[in-house]
């Protein structure tokens, strides 16, 4: 299945076993890319023998780029996985708090979401106001 035919069903066959085994490849897919992606981050750091001050400099600063970044990336893998669990269990789709629908869309941009586009927005207003007070 692809992403048209995905969006075109109706809207009684939301998260049926169709959709489920289509968002459960695209994760298991994105599980793959990410952890090739952190391998090749690791491979990015080679801070080498560079007799140059300024050159070493600029590696290393490169070096702290690429680890954040495959951090930011590592964090990710958690993620997917508790998502295939949401899916194992029969709760994929759903918003956590709200139990609502996630929707399609959002699922297709954020395979991993665990909120509706709402209850996002309400969580993200809570903690500027809780981040304005401190």
């Amino acid at each position: 299945m692809d992403e048209k035919t995905l969006l075109a069903m109706d809207e009684a066959d939301y998260m049926n076993d169709e959709q489920l085994a289509f968002f459960d490849a695209r994760l298991i897919e994105l599980r793959q890319q990410t952890l090739d992606e952190i391998e090749a981050s690791k491979q990015e750091i080679n801070y080498g023998r560079v007799s140059d001050v300024s050159d070493r400099a600029t590696l290393e600063e490169e070096a702290q780029i690429a680890l954040r970044l495959a951090d930011r990336k590592r964090q990710l893998i958690p993620k997917i996985d508790k998502a295939r669990q949401r899916i194992r269990q029969g709760e994929y789709g759903y918003c956590l708090e709200s139990g609502d629908p996630i929707g399609l869309e959002r699922l297709l941009i954020r395979p991993t979401a665990e909120y509706s586009t709402d209850i996002k927005n309400i969580n993200e207003k809570r903690e500027r106001r809780y981040e304005d007070k401190r």
